[in-house]
């Protein structure tokens, strides 16, 4: 059974950084796409950054210079580095995996992403 779990999200003031963790089992589509999508109340679920089963990675443009994806692949693991925190930055951010086609780049649609964490809630502070 697939299933992804995040941890790392919590409380900071702005500035600070915190580093989400996406550990995941049970995968097998031989292509595919892992990403972090963040979501506040009332408002659509929305890419934050994607990384492919070959390792390239896609950070949202606004995003980029203060958000940083990785992985480790020996612990089945996806990362979201986030520094420079922004009050903007709260939400509900959530780890997603889905199947890619060959040769494509992953998708930031949330529902191209068939499988999801349960969410960890990141608070920055002004």
């Amino acid at each position: 059974q697939v299933q992804l779990v995040e941890s790392g999200g919590g409380s900071v003031q702005s500035g600070g950084s915190l580093r989400l963790s996406c550990a995941a089992s049970g995968y097998t589509y031989s292509h595919y796409c892992m990403g972090w999508f963040r979501q506040t109340p009332g408002k659509e679920r929305e890419e934050v950054a994607t990384m492919t089963d070959l390792g390239m990675p896609t950070i949202v443009s606004s995003l980029k210079g203060r958000f940083a994806i990785s992985r480790d692949i020996a612990k089945n693991t996806l990362y979201l580095q986030m520094n420079r925190l922004k009050p903007e930055d709260t939400a509900m951010y959530y780890c997603a995996a889905g199947p890619r086609s060959v040769g494509a780049a992953c998708n930031s649609i949330p529902g191209a992403y068939n499988i999801w964490g349960q969410g960890t809630q990141v608070t920055v502070s002004s």
